[in-house]
C-alpha cells in the first residue's frame, strides 16, 4: 500500500472499501448499514423502469452511514436522508479528510466523504457505482461538515 494510503484517515480508507459497488435508490437504508436492495418510492432517475428493488448497492447517504458506522463501531447517522444526517454534524470552515460534504438547496439532495485534495467517494446517481468525484463537479455545496 502506498504511504499517502497509510497517512489518511480511517474514514477515507473505509469510503475506499466500498468503491465500485452500485448506486441504487435507497441502498444502505436497512436495518444494518451497507449495500442493501433499495426503494422506488420517491424515485426520480434517468433510468426507467426504477432499478432500485433489484439492485444491492447503496445511495449516497446509505454510503456515508455505512462507513461512519464502521468507522465508529456504532451506526452513528442512522438510516435518515442526508438532510437527518447533516443535522448530527456540526459545520467546518476548513474540511479534513473523513468529512461529509453536503450539496443542495432548499434541502440537502447528496452527500459525499470528503477525501482531500478537493475530492470525495461518493454513489452519485443511477446507473453508476461508488467512486471519486471532485467535488465541484455540483455546483450546489451546502458546506463540509464532522461529527
Amino acid at each position: 500500500m502506498p504511504l499517502r494510503q497509510l497517512a489518511m484517515p480511517r474514514i477515507v480508507l473505509l469510503a475506499y472499501l466500498y468503491q465500485g459497488i452500485p448506486y441504487s435508490w435507497g441502498g444502505g437504508h436497512k436495518e444494518d448499514p451497507g449495500p442493501s436492495t433499495g426503494t422506488c418510492q420517491g424515485y426520480t432517475g434517468k433510468i426507467k423502469p426504477c432499478p432500485a428493488k433489484r439492485t444491492r448497492g447503496l445511495d449516497c447517504s446509505g454510503l456515508a452511514r455505512a462507513v461512519y458506522a464502521r468507522a465508529y463501531g456504532e451506526d452513528v447517522l442512522g438510516p435518515g436522508n442526508t438532510d437527518e444526517h447533516l443535522r448530527r454534524m456540526r459545520r467546518v470552515e476548513e474540511p479534513k479528510p473523513g468529512d461529509l460534504v453536503f450539496f443542495g438547496r432548499p434541502r440537502t439532495k447528496h452527500v459525499g466523504i470528503y477525501i482531500g485534495s478537493g475530492r470525495m467517494m461518493n454513489a452519485p446517481e443511477t446507473g453508476a457505482v461508488v467512486r471519486v468525484d471532485d467535488v465541484d463537479r455540483r455546483d450546489d455545496l451546502v458546506g463540509y461538515y464532522r461529527f
